[in-house]
């Protein structure tokens, strides 16, 4: 150990030297922060090594910056002390485990760690992933009394499967269906995921008729299609409109005859509920979700016709770039119409969870009419609600009692039950369907996105994923959760018949807390 000190001090010093006013910049930007990066206190049941972990995490990152403001770096990005010091080691021959080499009288290095991980079947000694999950009983006796609070009405059901397994743990009328909210969504998400696959992409296009010199803007059901300067990451209308511009340009065309083409989608564009701040009209052409005050997520007012709105953005965006047009209108590009220009949506797992995420009922709704034209079946509610139940079906799901009457859970005739929730979950967590991952990576994390953001706040937060479902008088938990003992654990909570959503919501809030607390046997 001496031998190896002394052949890295002189270079540790030079670096600690050069790196000094760095670091101490560093500390200071990021010293008020770090707290923030600290999880709130919690109750006792959440145990100890979870707080750990939290501050590991954080003085982990503190640490990544002060060893990149360290250098220097060599050419091959190794750090010369690093280089140095791994030289001493070898030849120093390793740590320590007794003190051998140690002067008398000086202090004694630590001692050597346990090893975190042990080979799967091993014996374990400090930290053991074998323990059983928790049992049907134990969980009645935690779960049972929350879920039988009066904030969630006169009926609910319940179910809890082991996400490593699929073996489901606990269950409260699991196979009772109840009307399931927007956890219907996550049904909607692996169906799409299925008809479609993870990489799919929906592209808008503009495409010019070669007799009549007609430009047919031509949807292609993508709802993140945004008309706003800044994109974000999404297709871009503005972009669309630039480009297709310059083909014209290209080809001497100075003025068009400007349509819109919406025939991807078929029946009504209104959904059952009528006309609402939740959904816009279901169309193959929208921009923004047909938005008119600027959100970008939850109720907003809406255009009474999405398709015309972008439309006349997109002829806006064509005048300003030197193309004169005319005030566009409906029509159908023909199979002769050669494209000039496309952008397309971020892959399909980046929709799903958003839609997710967010409970965004514009994309739950074109995800169903996709999966429909994926499906063989019509772009229309009815359509969506068939391929939905039919790639579930493919995927063999428990399927008794469901019924599906859209893909964003707004319509109340919709039925899912707990069983049915949890095996969706299960499905998109096993290890042969890398696919339906997204699921799971979408679901908002208690405390901190999406729909969970503002709850959890006095337990469980950032332990919990899970898809919130609210009507009136419905209220629905459907996700994952990490328990006590390390089991990813997937849960369904359904009530109906109850009376104080914010109540509700605490009352499924402390299940799910409970769920994460436990190490129940």
């Amino acid at each position: 150990m001496v031998r190896a000190a002394n052949a890295v001090r002189p270079t540790l010093a030079r670096a600690a030297t050069a790196a000094k006013p760095r670091v101490a910049r560093l500390t200071r930007a990021v010293g008020p922060r770090l707290a923030t990066l600290l999880p709130p206190p919690r109750p006792r049941t959440l145990r100890t090594w979870r707080y750990t972990a939290g501050a590991a995490t954080a003085g982990l990152a503190l640490a990544a910056g002060v060893v990149t403001v360290a250098g220097p770096w060599d050419a091959d990005g190794q750090r010369t002390a690093e280089r140095d010091r791994a030289a001493a080691l070898e030849r120093s021959g390793g740590a320590d485990h007794g003190g051998s080499g140690t002067a008398a009288g000086a202090p004694l290095p630590a001692p050597s760690a346990a090893s975190v991980l042990t080979g799967l079947g091993a014996a374990t000694t400090t930290v053991s992933t074998r323990k059983a999950p928790p049992s049907a009983k134990a969980l009645a006796d935690v779960l049972g009394p929350l879920l039988h609070a009066p904030q969630l009405g006169g009926n609910h059901t319940a179910a809890v499967v082991d996400v490593a397994t699929g073996r489901r743990l606990y269950a409260a009328g699991a196979g009772r269906p109840l009307t399931p909210a927007s956890t219907t969504k996550i049904a909607t998400a692996v169906a799409a995921l299925s008809a479609l696959g993870s990489d799919h992409r929906l592209t808008t296009r503009a495409a010019l008729e070669p007799d009549t010199g007609e430009l047919v803007l031509v949807g292609g059901g993508d709802p993140t299609l945004t008309a706003r300067a800044k994109p974000g990451g999404w297709a871009s209308l503005r972009t669309l409109a630039a480009d297709t511009a310059a083909a014209l340009a290209r080809h001497g065309i100075g003025t068009v005859t400007l349509s819109y083409d919406t025939t991807l989608y078929s029946g009504p564009a209104l959904h059952p509920i009528g006309v609402n701040d939740n959904l816009a009209p279901v169309t193959a052409l929208t921009a923004d979700e047909g938005r008119t005050d600027g959100s970008a997520s939850g109720p907003a007012p809406r255009a009474g016709d999405p398709a015309a709105d972008a439309a006349h953005a997109f002829a806006d965006f064509l005048n300003k770039a030197g193309i004169r047009t005319t005030a566009p209108g409906p029509s159908k590009a023909t199979s002769r119409a050669r494209t000039l220009a496309t952008v397309s949506s971020p892959p399909l797992s980046e929709l799903v969870e958003r839609m997710l995420t967010n409970s965004d009922n514009d994309i739950a709704e074109a995800l169903a009419r996709q999966t429909a034209l994926a499906s063989g079946q019509p772009a229309s509610f009815d359509g969506g609600a068939r391929a939905i139940a039919t790639q579930l079906r493919k995927l063999g799901l428990p399927l008794s009692g469901a019924s599906f009457h859209d893909g964003s859970g707004l319509d109340r005739d919709d039925r899912l039950t707990a069983g049915l929730l949890t095996a969706l979950l299960a499905k998109a967590g096993a290890p042969a369907r890398p696919g339906l991952r997204p699921v799971l990576t979408g679901l908002p994390v208690a405390g901190f996105t999406g729909t969970l953001a503002g709850r959890y706040t006095d337990g469980a937060a950032g332990l919990v994923r899970a898809k919130t479902g609210t009507l009136t008088g419905v209220n629905t938990l459907a996700g994952t959760v990490v328990d006590a003992d390390g089991h990813l654990l997937a849960f369904a909570f359904l009530a109906s018949g109850t009376t104080s959503p914010p109540d509700a919501q605490a009352a499924l809030d402390r299940t799910a807390t409970a769920l994460a607390a436990c190490g129940c046997r």
